[in-house]
């Protein structure tokens, strides 16, 4: 028998069809190199966190303090004086890193931490800066950090979605966009769970199906599946059909271990509380749950509501955020390190920009008692641990009052090119062919940050 052109390639493709259906495009993949990290979990102050009352000290600032300072400072927003943070810093660990009061329980992990000063961004607003620390764009549909992760190196549970995305309260500036796969194929989208909720049902919606016995929905799924690769074979490039084919097979599977990874309850005691009974405690227990089963991204939001936006009394909102965020935080690094796996889990801190280290002119005309900070772009901070990452240590600074990033300046696009480098991938190497073109997370740009890499 003598096979048509077309039938030879029909053939072809309903073997990779069966190939793909077996081994799932979250099966495990291999990275371009041997890689540090082989998890990441992202804990995302959302809003933009001021880095001269929490990672970056500026004691010049109390010489200038209700004074201008002698630097032009832009800004989306006028500005006013000189506003010293209210807060002490002290040394910790061994290497003496400087940290704020307000982050003490976080400031014991300093030998783990690598703290990078010189972060800088392209503007001081929400929409766009969340957009470039999530997707590496700032306007264009580009695929999330934790979408490209997943793509490049599958998950190592089938049971659970690759990127998992763990947001309180709502969706944040921009919704899911923050998670998307966007040009990706949809398996490696982020899946979204408002950890306010407490009861698995409520969790992840319709996980469990009460009406239909596990047998049954079994042979239903083979049916529709059997259905769904039939139609597919002769439209290879409908990738939303092999998404939708993937969700189906995954939303069965998740029912048998979504309620066994979000029971907190099961957890000793003393690790609940290690973490605290508290929605970021629990949520961040949550993380640590979802990585031992495998999972390979997960993004944790300090609230979806922008609370580190802190525009007006700083010493009192930053405080009660550094008071969420800092037990949490810090049992999260004790738990992995206990567990032998901060070695190979990369734990990144940080939000979208930083503050101004002046005071915003509204609040402290009407009542320097509230005063706050403007959103800066020009420089923030942003620290990693474990996964390969060099701890206790500082890298990079902005200038002496904290506005801009002066010595060894870090781009958002650095700081995504080293991430991808201590998971194992080249990010110039790493593309996905969309529209004609090789895209990559870090676009055109990103170098690796070599001095911050453990030797």
């Amino acid at each position: 028998m003598t096979l048509g052109r077309r039938q030879f390639f029909q053939l072809g493709l309903a073997a990779v069809l069966r190939q793909a259906a077996h081994a799932g495009p979250l099966s495990p993949r291999q990275p371009h190199f041997a890689p540090r990290a082989r998890r990441v979990i992202h804990i995302f102050a959302n809003g933009g966190p001021s880095h001269m009352d929490t990672f970056d000290p500026k004691p010049a600032l109390a010489k200038y303090a209700g004074q201008p300072l002698p630097v032009h400072l832009r800004t989306e927003r006028r500005t006013g004086t000189a506003l010293p943070s209210p807060f002490a810093f002290r040394r910790f660990g061994r290497s003496g890193l400087e940290i704020s009061e307000v982050f003490s329980k976080t400031g014991a992990h300093a030998d783990d931490l690598c703290v990078i000063r010189s972060m800088h961004t392209e503007v001081p607003n929400h929409e766009p800066s969340l957009m470039m620390m999530n997707c590496g764009a700032q306007q264009q549909s580009r695929p999330s950090f934790g979408s490209w992760v997943v793509y490049g190196l599958g998950s190592e549970n089938q049971n659970l979605p690759g990127f998992i995305s763990l947001c309180p309260g709502g969706l944040p500036v921009r919704g899911a966009q923050n998670w998307k796969s966007a040009f990706l194929p949809g398996a490696y989208q982020g899946t979204h769970i408002d950890t306010r909720e407490t009861e698995l049902d409520k969790l992840v919606e319709n996980v469990q199906n009460r009406l239909t016995r596990r047998e049954d929905q079994k042979k239903q799924l083979d049916l529709l599946a059997a259905m769904n690769r039939e139609y597919q074979a002769p439209r290879a490039e409908d990738e939303a059909l092999e998404s939708r084919v993937h969700s189906f097979e995954l939303a069965f599977r998740m029912q048998m271990e979504a309620e066994d990874v979000f029971d907190l309850s099961k957890e000793p005691r003393h690790i609940r509380d290690l973490y605290g009974d508290t929605l970021h405690g629990r949520q961040m227990l949550m993380a640590r749950r979802l990585l031992e089963k495998g999972v390979r991204v997960v993004q944790v939001w300090h609230g979806a509501g922008q609370p580190w936006d802190t525009h007006d009394d700083v010493a009192k909102r930053v405080k009660q955020l550094a008071f969420e965020a800092d037990q949490p935080i810090a049992a999260l690094l004790t738990d992995l390190k206990q567990r032998g796996m901060l070695d190979d889990t990369l734990v990144v801190w940080g939000g979208e920009f930083g503050r101004t280290p002046v005071v915003e002119l509204p609040a402290f005309g009407s009542n320097a008692g509230t005063a706050g900070r403007d959103h800066n772009s020009y420089g923030f901070s942003v620290w990693l641990a474990g996964g390969g990452s060099k701890g206790g240590m500082a890298y990079g600074a902005t200038d002496e009052f904290g506005f801009r990033a002066e010595t060894d300046r870090v781009h958002v696009h650095d700081l995504h090119a080293t991430l991808l480098h201590l998971l194992g991938f080249d990010h110039e190497r790493f593309t996905f062919r969309y529209a004609g073109r090789d895209f990559r997370l870090t676009d055109v740009h990103g170098q690796v940050v070599k001095p911050i890499l453990a030797g």
